[in-house]
Parts: C-alpha cells; structure tokens; sequence
C-alpha cells in the first residue's frame, strides 16, 4: 500500500511536467566544438517576438499563431556565430511543432566557453518546461533575487562565500542596496562540479529576499570589495572586507574596513579609514610571499598594493605599501617626482604615502615630460595587432598548469566601452603584463569587474573560471536582455588552446 501511494506522487508530479512539455517546442543551441547549450542565444521572429535561451541552451516555443508552421528565427550570440545566407541574415527558418525538438549549431569566436548564469531569475526556465534535467536545486528563483551586480568571494571556514553589490527583487523596482550574501559547498565537499553550477544558499531576510550583510548606517548604498580571509594570532580564520559609502552618482564619501560575523551572518565596521589616504585595500585580492613575509595584494587595474597578511596590518593603512617609481615628496600632481638610479632608470619600490600607479597618472607624468611612453608600466598589447589595451579592472591567480600568474581583465574602451575580457600571464603577480589576447567579446554590452576563481580551477589549472556583470548599464544599449541583464556569468578557459600558447606571452 505505502508503496502504491508513492508511486502514485511520483506519476503526479511527472505527468503535468509531461504535459506541459508536450505545449512546447524546444530549441537547443549547442557549441559547435563542445557540443554543450549555449546560454544567452537571442532567438527573435520574424515580427520581432525573442527568445533567450537558457543556462542549458534552451528555448521552449509556445506561440499561438506560430505553431505547426514555419517560422525563420534570427540566431545571434555575444562571441558567437551562426552562419549567414546569400542576403547576409543569420538564422533558420524551422517547423514548430507542440512537442517537437530541433539543434542549432553555433560557432564559437571568444576563447573562453559561456557555461551558465549564477544569479537570476529563470536560470534553467526554459529546461524546465520542456522537461529536461537540470543541476541546481533552485533552478528558477533562488532568494527572490532577480539581479545582482559585481561578486566578490572568498574561502572561509571552508565553504565559498559570495557577496554582491545592488540586487533586484520581484516585488518592488528597489531591492538591495547593502550587499546580500551566499554560500556554496566546494566542488570535492559537496558542491556541484563548477563547470555544472553553483548551488547558492542565500542569507534570507523574514521576507525570503536576500538580506542586507552590510547595511552600514549613512545615506545611500553600501559596496565591499577586497574582500579576503585572515588568520589571526590565535590560528582562527576571519573574513574581511573593504566598505565604501555611496551617495548621488557614484560618490564615495566613506571607507573602512568590516569583518564577517558568520552567527549573525553580517558584516560589523571594524576601521573607518582616512578618506584621504592614498592606500587603501581596493580590488580582488591575491596571497603571495615576499620578503620573507605572507602578504596581501590589492588594486584595480594590476596588484601594485600590499599589507602584511594578518588582521591588524589590514586594519592599519599607515602598513600598506605599493609598487612604484614616484616618490612621495607631495599630493600635488604637479610637483610628482619620478625616482631614477644613476643610469637613468626608473627605480621600482615599495613606498607608503603615494598614490598607486594607474594609467591615467602615467598619462599625466608623460604630459609633464616625466616619463616615457616606452616606460609606462601599463604596457599591455594585443598579441594580433600589437595595439595598446588599457585595463580598466582585473583578478589575478596562479595557474600551476602554467606555472605563471594569470590576469583576467577588463579592457577601457574596447569594441564595447565595458564588455571586452582579456587573458594575459607573468611571472609575478606585479606583472610586468606585456602581452594580451582577448577571449569574450560583446557588441554593445557591458561584462564589468571579472572575478577569476582559482578555487575551481580544474586539472592543475589547465581549465580556469570566471564570472562577470553582464548589464546594459554603461553601454549605450538600451535593449535590456530579458533575465539576463544585471547578473552574474560563468565562463570557462582552456589554457591548452593554441591561440594562449605560453610562448606567445613571452616574446
């Protein structure tokens, strides 16, 4: 009897999810080479009705008018491609039919693989309703979250912690402002393999939604980055984080420093740091030894800042140092002094009291004939082409596969003002970084502040991963991809691939 009346939930549960998939015709599109879905694939009729496939590469079609008939569908991708006919339209046109299937095959023009989006509404929407499995446990909704801006995450206490900046909710078009908060298991403690997913558990409010983890008192929003994990004197783990205050369009008018309280799942101010400090924890950090000492790097553009790695140094900026050839004589910029030995070269040191390097403080030291342009530190170039690529942020790891520190970053003005990422390799993480390729592409959209992820990396690092903001803002576009814009993407990179040959960086 007992198992009667359990097989007789499993017949109910699965019958209307055939049934509803019987409604629907599905469209795959797969990665020529890889053979996997390919997420983010607008699929747009004749008369302008688009589907975006989802994390799975799927588009479940159920349109009154339009079935059991043909209908031509455009097929466009960021860093995709899907061939064209003799009047140069790129798409097929297909017989739909309730319950039918067809593949579309696309070429792949970005060296990294797009795999899945981590945040979001509708993640696996479009699987769901033509019954086709999927990896998360919440494949449509998780936290009632429905975008997320800029992740940063760290290993503490042994499970991933994932925070973000503002982040949308269904109910209301303001949502969070103070950074909501997950966590994940590891790939080998539990998690999902990384090239499948990322099973989030969100910090809930009493409402379900993602809760405030940071809500420092002060108008406008809260934003963290730097965030990094700590051991202190006693051999505890802590985790850490830089906070900044934001008021009208983009101000800063507070910093410090906040560390995590894992009972109460939020972060409590430890240090409000000097507004006018010219060093402060900034960017993703990196762990490296030097000097006979553990420190953390930190910046933008290129790790050019560090602390010694222990709690108090990183609550102390008066102990932060950066990587450069100005000398702290004055604020001014006017009066910047560039150090040279005797012979004339530029004298790289780890100074306290000056500005980190940036491109544009190297343009300004050109301007003033301090500096050459062939001394620039921020020297990258594209592999092809030779050209200067300037970039605006980046994350840095090592790669054991490579035996090299590697850079994913974000090109300043590329093809798409936010949304070109380049691959680049050193032999430390303070560069120098002469040599780029790039790997994604967008046309007209903006893939900001990547996060390279050494924790997932697979096979020694010969496969690394990466995420980013996939958003209208800053672009231009005032097209908004439905479900997609405002959230987080999953890319993966081989670097077996010729075209990241190790000695393509090295010439």
């Amino acid at each position: 009897m007992i198992y009667a009346q359990c097989l007789l939930c499993v017949v109910l549960m699965v019958v209307p999810r055939m049934l509803v998939a019987a409604e629907y015709f599905q469209i795959q599109v797969v990665d020529k080479e890889s053979r996997r879905g390919i997420p983010l694939v607008e699929l747009e009729t004749v008369n302008q009705i688009l589907h975006v496939t989802d994390s799975n590469g799927i588009a479940a079609i159920n349109e009154p008018g339009l079935m059991n008939q043909e209908v031509y569908f455009f097929v466009r991708s960021h860093g995709y491609e899907y061939p064209a006919d003799g009047f140069g339209y790129q798409g097929k046109k297909i017989k739909v039919t309730s319950g039918g299937k067809t593949v579309l095959e696309m070429k792949r023009v970005n060296l990294a693989e797009r795999l899945y989006r981590i945040t979001g509404q509708g993640i696996y929407r479009d699987s769901l309703l033509t019954d086709v499995a999927v990896p998360l446990t919440q494949p449509v909704l998780n936290g009632k979250v429905l975008g997320s801006d800029s992740v940063v995450n760290a290993k503490f206490h042994n499970r991933v912690y994932w925070f973000w900046g503002d982040t949308n909710r269904p109910g209301y078009p303001l949502g969070n402002f103070s950074v909501p908060g997950a966590v994940s298991d590891l790939p080998d403690q539990g998690g999902l393999p990384v090239e499948q997913g990322i099973n989030l558990n969100y910090f809930l409010d009493e409402n379900g939604f993602a809760k405030k983890t940071c809500d420092m008192p002060g108008p406008g929003p809260t934003w963290i980055d730097g965030l990094v994990t700590l051991q202190d004197k006693q051999g505890s783990e802590r985790l850490f984080a830089k906070y900044v205050k934001i008021k009208g369009l983009l101000t800063t008018y507070e910093r410090g420093l906040v560390e995590f309280n894992e009972k109460q799942k939020a972060f409590e101010k430890r240090e409000v740091f000097d507004f006018n400090a010219p060093l402060y924890p900034e960017g993703h950090p990196v762990k490296y030894r030097m000097d006979d000492q553990d420190y953390i790097l930190f910046g933008q553009a290129a790790p050019l800042i560090r602390v010694p790695a222990n709690p108090d140094a990183l609550a102390d900026l008066k102990q932060y140092e950066t990587y450069s050839y100005v000398k702290p004589d004055t604020a001014a910029a006017a009066d910047w002094t560039v150090d040279r030995d005797e012979g004339g070269a530029l004298r790289y040191q780890w100074r306290k009291n000056v500005s980190p390097l940036t491109s544009e403080l190297e343009k300004k030291l050109i301007q003033q004939n301090k500096l050459s342009e062939q001394e620039r530190y921020f020297q990258m170039r594209d592999i092809e082409t030779n050209e200067r690529i300037e970039i605006q942020n980046s994350s840095v790891a090592w790669n054991e596969y490579r035996g090299k520190w590697t850079m994913i970053g974000l090109q300043k003005y590329g093809t798409s003002v936010l949304g070109e990422i380049w691959y680049s390799e050193a032999a430390s993480p303070l560069g120098p970084w002469k040599w780029g390729r790039k790997i994604v592409t967008h046309d007209k959209y903006s893939f900001y502040n990547p996060k390279q992820h050494p924790l997932f990396a697979r096979e020694k690092g010969r496969l690394i991963y990466f995420e980013g903001t996939y958003t209208a803002l800053f672009s231009g576009n005032e097209v908004k991809t439905p479900r997609y814009d405002y959230n987080q993407i999953m890319y993966q990179l081989d670097l077996s691939d010729p075209r990241l040959a190790a000695e393509l960086f090295e010439k």
